[in-house]
């Protein structure tokens, strides 16, 4: 759990998914389209993923647990939180900060 949350407070919008996630690619997709790149771990893929996964629903993530999406260190939630702030505008002020100046 500590793992989980260094890395979600030294990177400002961080996604936990699996490579097989479609769920997974289409947040992560949302976020590139918004101008903002944010820190993927695959915790299918990595190392300590089983550990990450385990310690994510103590976090507060619901199951599934994963796309879990964090933004300036605090837990956004999964698909369902991160498309019903995009589609009720609440979601892009919070990537502003995180933003690219890259159209």
């Amino acid at each position: 759990m500590e793992k989980i949350q260094a890395l979600t407070s030294q990177n400002g919008v961080v996604i936990f998914t699996k490579s097989t996630c479609c769920l997974c690619y289409a947040v992560t997709i949302l976020f590139h389209e918004l101008r903002v790149n944010p820190i993927v771990y695959e915790i299918d893929q990595h190392p300590d993923g089983r550990e990450m996964e385990k310690a994510l629903p103590k976090l507060g993530c619901s199951s599934p647990t994963v796309p879990a999406v964090f933004i300036g260190g605090k837990l956004v939630g999964s698909t369902n939180e991160v498309m019903s702030l995009h589609l009720s505008g609440s979601l892009i002020p919070l990537l502003k900060p995180y933003q690219s100046l890259m159209a």
